[in-house]
């Protein structure tokens, strides 16, 4: 399970950095969002993947007895996508300002017409 979830890291990884390289705004908003999804998962993994018990103490004891699921990495992976969405809502108002303004999502051409102003 591990190795598949590292592959598909290994995958949104590459194809993050290949969108964001393209020349289109639109695309580089989706290499973030792709990007921002391995990175969570990147999180997720590195908390292991265990099926477990929460992590709640019982009363007779002073420490852990088995196997917990450990809930740092879901509430970093949780406050991560919230943040993701408020950039992404965003990313994309500002994308259809731009391109209500300048009539393209070319980085190549917005740089022209700035280069021009």
């Amino acid at each position: 399970m591990e190795i598949l979830l590292a592959i598909m890291i290994g995958v949104l990884y590459a194809a993050g950095i290949y969108m964001i390289l393209r020349r289109s705004l639109v695309k580089l908003i989706l290499g973030i969002i792709i990007l921002g999804n391995g990175a969570n998962l990147l999180i997720f993994l590195l908390g292991r993947v265990v099926k477990g018990s929460p992590p709640i103490i019982p009363a007779d004891s002073d420490v852990f007895q088995s196997v917990y699921a450990d809930p740092v990495p879901q509430a970093l992976i949780l406050t991560a996508i919230v943040i993701s969405f408020g950039l992404q809502s965003f990313a994309i108002i500002l994308i259809k300002r731009a391109f209500k303004v300048v009539k393209t999502d070319d980085l190549d051409e917005m740089n022209a017409i700035d280069k021009d102003s």
